[in-house]
């Protein structure tokens, strides 16, 4: 199964925070058993790697905000990357993100998905 990857796609951000942590969820489990992870962040799922944004998003009242999610993601070696239109729909640079993450552009999503079983979000 080492040789398998998986791409999940994530559109969802903090305006529909209940949709935010299952991916980070799937993505730390396909992780541990051995598949080979890239998450890819557009439209709204950018903004969770906005330094500071994923802390206060909370899918469930009085649970663990989005972060801790993300952080089981990157400790498990999911890989993250950033659509480069999303990044300036939301006026963001580079420096507006957390450490880790790679700038990509569409044309990227498209190879990463030929070559992935995709999940979307």
């Amino acid at each position: 199964m080492a040789d398998d990857k998986i791409l999940i796609v994530m559109t969802s951000g903090p305006d529909t925070p209940r949709r935010c942590a299952t991916p980070f969820f799937f993505a730390t489990l396909a992780a541990a058993m051995d598949y080979e992870v890239t998450m890819f962040f557009t439209i709204d799922g950018t903004l969770l790697l906005k330094k500071g944004m994923a802390e206060t998003v909370y899918p469930k009242a009085g649970g663990k905000p989005v972060s801790a999610f993300l952080q089981d993601a990157i400790d498990a070696g999911v890989k993250f990357t950033a659509c480069t239109a999303s990044m300036e729909l939301h006026d963001m640079t580079t420096e507006d993100l957390i450490d880790g993450v790679k700038m990509v552009g569409g044309a990227a999503m498209w190879q990463m998905a030929e070559d992935s079983k995709t999940l979307t979000f």
